[in-house]
């Protein structure tokens, strides 16, 4: 029921960005993966050519070590005074930065209209602690804004497939992390690219600022990289024939995998990704919250529930290694 589900509400946001590019799939037969005619127009906001480095981390940086848990956490509804959650729990609802386009980590549900997927559930976990129930509002952000979402105010945290590193440690906060995700790259069945190495001169899909287009790169430096507002633009981008692979994480390259036949994942894995929840920097009584949160949820098999709906189909996995500092 999730797979299709999930599958559909890709569907659906894969035709909506067909639309405003003003263009169409190409259609598919029984025997032959999409072509292509030239000069087809390109979702609106896809850039071509090197792009600025995402920072990944060096061996020297513990970019995953989080602020340990408070000794007890405060009962649902009755947080302490004076703190972030404490503001948060006035204003009556968290403010939750994700988007609708990472199927199954959040999109939107095509029947019921909701929003859902893995980020989503851990989201919830944290209006439920705050709230006693699920108290949210939404603001769709793109990849490349969820630094800046964070900096200016405008959510209380960002629960949207957000690797933690340490070159954005440097401009917000984390959580410790609650998912560990493999990149890997995603082709046609019939495009003779069988691992990274096969990049070489060939165009790569990425969403914009996301840690793929660094690791790409770094290891293909003739690689022509495209970045694009969502994952979803991606896949049109392929579709058309404008690019030859899509770099990212797992999840997501499996979401994607689930509407179109003639793609697959290929390679070993090109980097390993760490998703922590973002939080402003400086608030570090709700890193200590929040942590106390997924801490809760692991020991409870909420974590365990959640995988289980959402990501079984990558295979077995267990909740990351927790490293805690003071």
């Amino acid at each position: 029921m999730r797979g299709t589900r999930a599958t559909a509400a890709l569907a659906g946001l894969v035709v909506v960005v067909l639309t405003l590019a003003g263009c169409s799939a190409p259609e598919l037969t029984a025997n032959e993966p999409p072509t292509t005619s030239a000069d087809v127009p390109v979702p609106p906001g896809a850039s071509f050519g090197a792009q600025t480095p995402e920072g990944i981390d060096s061996a020297s940086c513990d970019a995953t070590a989080s602020l340990r848990p408070p000794a007890q956490m405060p009962v649902p509804g009755e947080m302490p005074r004076g703190s972030t959650m404490a503001r948060i729990a006035s204003r009556g609802r968290l403010v939750v930065g994700t988007d609708i386009g990472s199927n199954p980590l959040s999109f939107r549900d095509p029947i019921s209209g909701d929003i859902e997927g893995f980020d989503v559930d851990v989201a919830h976990w944290i209006s439920q602690a705050i709230f006693g129930d699920v108290r949210i509002e939404y603001r769709i952000l793109s990849t490349g804004d969820r630094v800046t979402a964070l900096q200016n105010g405008d959510v209380d945290v960002v629960v949207k497939s957000m690797s933690i590193t340490c070159s954005r440690r440097e401009s917000v906060d984390f959580s410790a992390p609650y998912y560990t995700a493999s990149q890997r790259i995603l082709v046609y069945r019939n495009s003779g690219i069988e691992n990274v190495a096969g990049l070489a001169h060939k165009s790569v899909c990425a969403t914009r600022n996301s840690t793929s287009i660094t690791r790409i790169q770094r290891r293909v430096p003739t690689a022509e990289i495209v970045s694009t507002n969502s994952w979803a633009d991606c896949l049109v981008l392929m579709q058309q024939g404008q690019v030859d692979a899509i770099a990212g994480d797992g999840p997501l390259l499996s979401g994607i995998a689930t509407q179109d036949p003639w793609v697959r994942i290929v390679g070993d894995p090109i980097g390993v990704e760490y998703y922590g929840v973002g939080i402003p920097l400086g608030q570090t009584d709700m890193v200590r919250f929040v942590n106390g949160v997924l801490a809760e949820r692991r020991a409870d098999g909420s974590w365990r529930r959640a995988y289980d709906r959402w990501l079984a189909d990558l295979g077995p996995a267990d909740p990351p290694p927790t490293f805690y500092r003071d």
